[in-house]
């Protein structure tokens, strides 16, 4: 299914439930949904984005969910199955992650902590370095695993899978995804 850019539009500041059930073992979590994220409710769901096909690159996932579009309940129930969740540092959608204030992803780093605590998966990682770093205010971190934590959980920074990081391809996020997965025991 297709989306006008008006019909994306009316999904500004839209917000999604997380993808998260009682023992996630590895919480992923976003910047913020885009207008495509919110219009289908399902994170990381534009088309072109190597999210999901990074996981099942990976072998974190069997096969790749519909992803564009509402995830069926099939599809939900094998990315909770395999310990997965999703969340966001920001909830609200807009076109681009830019869009966000330094005040709002502060904030944001505030509520995932608090997130994260009442959870408990065994691994966090957070896909996109430079809302992390603005975020946490942390302006020197750098992509990989993090001697800070969220809530005593052991942290990654990781490449955001979205086709505006021309950077790293399906095969890159992969490998760069797998290592907290095997923390986490996704992977062996």
């Amino acid at each position: 299914m297709g989306y006008t850019r008006a019909e994306l539009e009316s999904f500004r500041d839209a917000t999604i439930p997380d993808l998260v059930e009682p023992g996630v073992r590895l919480l992923f979590v976003g910047i913020n949904p885009g207008l495509w994220t919110a219009a289908t409710g399902t994170p990381f769901a534009r088309p072109g984005n190597r999210f999901w096909p990074a996981l099942v690159e990976a072998g974190m996932l069997p096969r790749l969910p519909r992803y564009a579009e509402a995830l069926s309940a099939e599809d939900r129930r094998m990315i909770i199955d395999a310990g997965i969740g999703v969340s966001n540092l920001v909830a609200r959608a807009t076109a681009r992650a830019d869009e966000l204030s330094r005040d709002e992803l502060r904030a944001g780093a505030v509520t995932l902590a608090t997130r994260v605590a009442q959870w408990r998966p065994r691994a966090v990682a957070v896909v996109g370095l430079t809302a992390y770093r603005q975020g946490f205010d942390r302006p020197r971190a750098v992509a990989g695993r993090q001697h800070e934590t969220i809530a005593d959980v052991p942290t990654w920074v990781l490449p955001n899978p979205s086709g505006l990081n021309a950077h790293d391809t399906v095969a890159t996020l992969a490998r760069a995804y797998a290592e907290p997965a095997r923390a986490a025991g996704v992977l062996a």
